[in-house]
């Protein structure tokens, strides 16, 4: 951390002390709001054996998926596989371990690390594997199940039965904002918003992408989303930055 100016000049020098397997909290929700260039960057850093939490694992060719498919990711842990083709065949062949957590389970998880809440109950996964254990997380290539999830501790209160969950804290997270200062701190643009500011939170060293950089005080402060508090690095990515989508849906023309 360098003081109140936490501004780098490029990716690759915000990225470039992320070791062989780090934990890396990654935001975005399907391609939306995906850090591209800080992923980039690590990719190019030449890291592997990385431990990465992140809602999915983008599609075969964007996002994560560009770690994904040279083999550099070791572990996930993630609500869904998506549309990576190559995240399902790596799990099922026993060549990526993978913990599945329900969705907003997975958000609460993050958020909790953040606010130093060490793990908490919720209803969400009693009565399934996720409380009883047996997920699989590890196949051994030959179809067989090689690790499973853990039992989960469970309780009652007011006669109702919650599950134990534990909150996660990764080595680094890198996430994308549409605006921010050299403080730290950062505005997201809509439905990109999703997993960012939760991974923002977990990360011991964050890196932040910023598409439009503002002088301190520019920001609104009752628009910040996230404070500098949890941002400890922020590089300048410009607007024109690719923002791909998954899938394209629109509406058929009158009368076609």
């Amino acid at each position: 951390m360098r003081g109140m100016n936490k501004l780098y000049p490029t990716a690759a020098a915000a990225v470039a002390d992320i070791t062989d397997g780090a934990s890396l909290a990654v935001g975005g929700f399907g391609l939306s709001g995906n850090p591209m260039e800080l992923i980039r960057a690590v990719h190019e850093l030449g890291v592997d054996d990385l431990r990465v939490v992140s809602n999915n694992c983008g599609i075969d060719d964007r996002g994560l998926g560009i770690l994904l498919s040279d083999r550099r990711i070791a572990r996930m842990t993630s609500s869904y596989v998506g549309e990576n083709k190559e995240f399902a065949r790596q799990y099922l062949s026993g060549e990526l371990e993978v913990e599945f957590a329900p969705q907003g389970t997975l958000a609460e998880r993050l958020r909790a690390g953040g606010t130093g809440i060490p793990a908490f109950f919720t209803a969400t996964g009693v009565g399934t594997q996720i409380a009883d254990g047996g997920l699989p997380w590890k196949y051994d290539g030959h179809g067989q199940v090689e690790r499973t999830s853990p039992r989960r501790e469970t309780r009652e209160f007011a006669g109702r039965t919650y599950v134990l969950e534990e909150a996660i804290t990764t080595d680094f997270a890198l996430v994308h904002a549409a605006r921010g200062d050299r403080h730290g701190n950062l505005v997201f643009a809509k439905s990109a918003r999703n997993f960012n500011p939760l991974c923002a939170m977990a990360g011991r060293i964050t890196i932040a992408q910023v598409e439009q950089m503002c002088q301190p005080g520019e920001l609104d402060p009752d628009h910040i989303h996230l404070p500098g508090v949890f941002v400890q690095r922020v590089v300048e990515v410009g607007t024109g930055i690719e923002k791909p989508i998954e899938k394209r849906t629109v509406r058929a023309e009158a009368g076609a």
